[in-house]
């Protein structure tokens, strides 16, 4: 591949270590920009990547992945090189391969734990795609442009490096490894090296799992299954939800989906409904689940709106808030997105539990309220009307990175 256009960094407290890094890769690449994306760090490593000479873009701490993804629009359009904070070694012979994605492979193995996330990345990639890496971690990598077209934007977290090589065999470009004589700082078999690699682990299994792009351009992992887990009676409701997270067109509201025909929303318009009915057995709880499901859908635009909603109505009707509890801070962070999925199948809890608390005359009044919700959704953003609200603006950035 060609020499690099940019080589870019996701660093997080790497004082101590991404001023010779930066000083390192300037001196490999003397006509390339290195740009560090500063992953929240709490200490001045910011600073000595500017005083050695990189361009720094800082951002709130969300994860590796979404460090990389941000980072990369500072990039000038062309061949990028990937590179940890923390390495030490020449990386011109990975730029020198002639691959699509070349990924570096450490000649000699350093420190870590007992392996079980790279043998999972392993199995993940040989199902995916049916290749075996070495090194199917390694933050090491030169993408040419077409790779870096493939790849961009990445998976979130620590996920990102083995969805990377996914997405680039699955896009036909050419993958290899290049063993080279590099070294960095290993975690350990200690209590901070064990939490590090659970993290790992956790991100790899995500990045292969349904993903979706956020408002912000971001790749993150689904996670309405989550609540299908925790609530299994609102599983079908999950399940529809993700067909319309993985299948929907460009349709929006029940009018483009009807003028449509055949789209994931009419799936929904009937589904939930049913599986409501199924439910309750009345007409009235297929009603609640139904209006209930798409109300807090379309309050779902902005990280942790949803699930604020959610805890807000719950917590009157008594629903659970476990599902709301556990997803809240990834949501918030955006590591996470509840989707159609997640949002869906919340607000079908809610329509169960009116179901449960309401009866006659006060159900009929609260699907009422749902049916005109939905209607005034239908018109105008009620994302918009929230933001212009002083209290509920305030509200509902809380917590919001």
């Amino acid at each position: 591949m060609a020499e690099p256009v940019a080589v870019l960094v996701a660093a997080r407290d790497e004082e101590h270590r991404i001023g010779a890094t930066v000083a390192a890769l300037r001196e490999q690449f003397p006509e390339a920009e290195v740009i560090v994306a500063d992953d929240g760090s709490r200490d001045r490593t910011a600073a000595e990547a500017e005083a050695a000479g990189a361009r720094v873009v800082r951002l709130p701490r969300r994860g590796k992945g979404q460090a990389l993804t941000l980072g990369e629009r500072a990039a000038a359009e062309g061949p990028l090189l990937l590179c940890d904070a923390d390495l030490v070694g020449d990386l011109r012979p990975l730029v020198g391969s002639g691959v699509d994605l070349a990924i570096a492979s450490f000649a000699e193995k350093e420190g870590g734990g007992f392996g079980l996330v790279k043998r999972t990345a392993r199995a993940l990639l040989r199902i995916g795609v049916g290749r075996e890496l070495r090194e199917p971690l390694s933050g090491q990598r030169a993408l040419t442009a077409a790779a870096r077209k493939a790849c961009f934007p990445v998976a979130a977290g620590f996920g990102c490096d083995t969805r990377m090589t996914y997405d680039a065999a699955r896009a036909a470009l050419v993958v290899e490894e290049v063993v080279l004589p590099l070294r960095h700082r290993a975690t350990g078999r200690d209590l901070r090296g064990f939490v590090h690699r659970a993290r790992q682990l956790r991100d790899v299994v995500l990045a292969f799992g349904p993903l979706a792009t956020n408002h912000r351009g971001l790749r993150l992992p689904l996670v309405g299954w989550v609540v299908a887990a925790l609530e299994p009676r609102v599983a079908p409701v999950a399940a529809i939800g993700l067909a319309d997270d993985l299948f929907a067109g460009p349709q929006r509201g029940f009018a483009e989906h009807l003028r449509a025909g055949h789209t994931t929303g009419i799936l929904k318009l009937v589904g939930i409904p049913l599986a409501g009915y199924l439910a309750t057995r009345r007409i009235s709880g297929a009603l609640l689940v139904g209006l209930a499901a798409n109300a807090l859908n379309q309050l779902d635009t902005k990280p942790g709106r949803a699930l604020k909603a959610y805890t807000l109505v719950a917590l009157p009707l008594r629903a659970p808030l476990l599902p709301a509890v556990m997803l809240a801070p990834y949501d918030l962070r955006e590591m996470a997105m509840l989707g159609d999925s997640g949002s869906n199948a919340l607000g079908a809890l809610l329509g169960l539990s009116s179901v449960d608390r309401f009866t006659g005359r006060s159900r009929w009044l609260a699907i009422g309220v749902l049916a005109g919700l939905n209607l005034l959704g239908e018109r105008t953003s009620l994302g918009d009307a929230i933001e212009r609200n002083p209290v509920l603006g305030k509200l509902d950035r809380l917590g919001r990175r």
